[in-house]
C-alpha cells in the first residue's frame, strides 16, 4: 500500500454537498482513493485490485465515515469495486469522465482521484443510471447472449463459405439456410448424401422454388477439404445454439425471480398481434406473457418491438422509470433527443449525443423495423424520411416509440395502435389548422377548396 500527502489542500469555504464523499481512480492493477484530509493521516492511499485489497479499501472507507464514492466507470475494472463497496452499505457514483478530462495538469491517477473527491463533495458530479442487482444479473446474461449470437453468425458465415467453395447455391434457392430445411440439407451432405433429388426432398411445402429448381442448385463439385469445413462449422453453430438455449433458460429463471412491478392482478394478455412477436433469434419460451406479469403492460404490442429487444430494453433501463423526470430526459439519456448547442443565440448542431446506450439502439432496430410497416409509426417514419433523409427517420422514429414506452411504463395504459390512414388524416388536420393560424397572423382567410 502506497500513501501520498495532496499537494493542493481545499479551502473552507467550498460547498459540501456530500461531506462524506470519496473518490477512486482505477486502474487494472491499482486503485488510487482519496478522502477528507480530516478523516486519516494519509488521505491519499493506493490500494491493490485483489479481492481482499478491495474489502481492505471498503473497511478504510468505513473507518473514515464516508458514505458517498465517486468513482469512474471503467468498464469490467470498476464492476467488482462497485459490486463490494455497495454491499458494504456506501453510494457508489459512476461518474461521466468528460469533466474531468478537460481540467490542466491533473492527468495522474493520484490527481485525477483528489480532483473527482473535490468535484463530488460540491455535488458537480451526478452518477450514471445503473439497474439494481437483480436487473444487472438479467443485463449480464442478455449481453453474453448477444455475444453468443454473433459467435454463432461468424460460423453460419463459414458454412456460407464451404457451399460457395463447392458451388452449392442454396441461398438462390432458400430465404435463410439456418431455417429447418436448410439445415436439413446441410446435415444430409455432411452425412455423406450427394445425389440432389434426393436432397431436393427436404424443401418445405410452402417454398417459392420447385424441386426442380433446388437440386440444380444442389448440384455442386463437392470436395473433401470443403466438406470437412463444412461439418466443423455446423458442429460449432449447434454447440452456440445449445449455449443460447441454455442462456435463455437462466434469463427466463431470473426474470421469474423478480417481483412484479403492478402485484395486482392484470387483465389477460391480447394476442391479437402475435404474428409481430416472430423473430428468428427470438427466446423458444414464452417471453412476452412473461414480460407482461413483469411490467403489468405489454411492451410487445408496440409495432417494431418483439420478444428480444423488449428483455434488452428492460435489462438496461431497469422497472422504475421515474428515475427519469419525464419523458425528455429518457429521450436525452438513450441518445435519441437532439443535443442543441447555442452559441450567441444561434444553434450550431442539433445532432443527437454520440453514445453506446443499448437500450438506445435496441429503439433504433425498432425504428427500422417499422419502416415498411402499415401503422402509424410507420407512416410517421415514411413522413421523416420524405423531409429530414433515412438516417434522421430512424432517430426520430426510435424516438416517438421511447416515449410511447415511457408513457406506457408510468401511466400504465395499453397501447393502441393507430393505422396508416389515421395518421395521415391527423397530419393533414394538424397542417391545415397551421395554415389557418399563419393566414390569421397574416390577416388573411383560409378557404378550402378541392384541387
Amino acid at each position: 500500500m502506497r500513501t501520498r500527502r495532496p499537494r493542493h489542500p481545499r479551502s473552507e469555504s467550498s460547498p459540501h454537498v456530500h461531506p462524506n464523499a470519496a473518490g477512486l481512480d482505477i486502474g487494472s492493477d491499482e486503485i488510487w482513493a482519496c478522502v477528507p484530509e480530516d478523516r486519516d493521516a494519509e488521505p491519499v492511499r493506493s490500494f491493490g485490485t485483489f479481492t481482499p485489497d478491495l474489502y481492505a479499501l471498503a473497511d478504510w472507507l468505513a473507518a473514515g465515515r464516508i458514505e458517498t464514492v465517486a468513482m469512474e466507470s471503467t468498464g469490467v475494472y470498476g464492476i467488482p469495486v462497485y459490486a463490494i463497496l455497495e454491499a458494504q452499505g456506501l453510494r457508489v457514483y459512476l461518474v461521466n469522465a468528460r469533466p474531468l478530462q478537460h481540467v490542466p495538469g491533473r492527468k495522474r491517477d493520484v490527481k485525477d482521484g483528489q480532483w473527482m473527491q473535490y468535484l463530488h463533495t460540491c455535488g458537480l458530479l451526478s452518477g450514471s443510471v445503473r439497474p439494481d442487482a437483480e436487473r444487472c444479473a438479467v443485463r449480464a446474461y442478455l449481453r453474453h447472449r448477444v455475444a453468443l449470437l454473433a459467435y454463432r453468425a461468424a460460423h453460419i458465415q463459414h458454412m456460407q463459405k464451404a457451399r460457395h467453395q463447392m458451388n452449392v447455391q442454396l441461398t438462390q434457392v432458400l430465404t435463410d439456410i439456418t431455417g429447418a430445411p436448410g439445415l436439413a440439407i446441410i446435415r444430409a451432405i455432411v452425412a455423406g448424401e450427394r445425389a440432389p433429388v434426393h436432397l431436393a426432398r427436404f424443401r418445405a411445402p410452402r417454398c417459392a422454388s420447385s424441386t426442380e429448381d433446388i437440386a440444380q442448385a444442389l448440384t455442386g463439385h463437392y470436395q473433401p477439404e470443403h466438406v470437412f469445413a463444412l461439418k466443423q462449422a455446423l458442429a460449432l453453430y449447434d454447440v452456440y445454439t445449445e449455449q443460447v438455449q441454455e442462456c435463455d433458460a437462466e434469463v427466463e429463471r431470473r426474470f421469474q425471480a423478480i417481483k412484479p412491478v403492478w402485484p395486482d392482478e392484470l387483465p389477460p394478455l391480447n394476442r391479437a398481434n402475435q404474428h409481430r412477436t416472430h423473430h428468428k433469434n427470438a427466446p423458444d419460451d414464452d417471453a412476452r406473457g412473461l414480460l407482461y406479469q413483469l411490467l403489468g403492460v405489454d411492451r410487445v404490442a408496440i409495432p417494431g418491438l418483439n420478444a428480444s429487444t423488449v428483455p434488452t430494453i428492460l435489462s438496461e433501463i431497469g422497472l422504475d422509470p421515474w428515475k427519469w423526470p419525464n419523458a425528455k430526459a429518457f429521450c436525452s439519456w438513450l441518445g435519441l433527443a437532439p443535443r442543441h448547442e447555442i452559441s450567441g443565440g444561434k444553434v450550431l448542431r442539433r445532432s443527437t449525443l454520440k453514445t453506446s446506450n443499448r437500450a438506445g439502439q435496441a429503439f433504433r432496430l425498432a425504428a427500422q423495423a417499422v419502416s415498411r410497416s402499415h401503422n402509424g409509426l410507420g407512416a410517421y417514419y415514411r413522413r421523416m424520411r420524405a423531409r429530414l433523409g433515412p438516417k434522421a427517420a430512424i432517430v426520430a422514429t426510435a424516438h416517438k416509440i421511447a416515449r410511447i414506452v415511457y408513457h406506457l411504463l408510468t401511466h400504465r395504459t395499453a397501447f393502441r395502435d393507430l393505422s396508416a390512414e389515421d395518421y395521415e388524416q391527423r397530419a393533414r388536420e394538424r397542417d391545415l389548422a397551421n395554415l389557418r393560424k399563419r393566414a390569421a397572423k397574416l390577416g388573411l382567410t383560409l378557404v378550402e377548396s378541392p384541387a
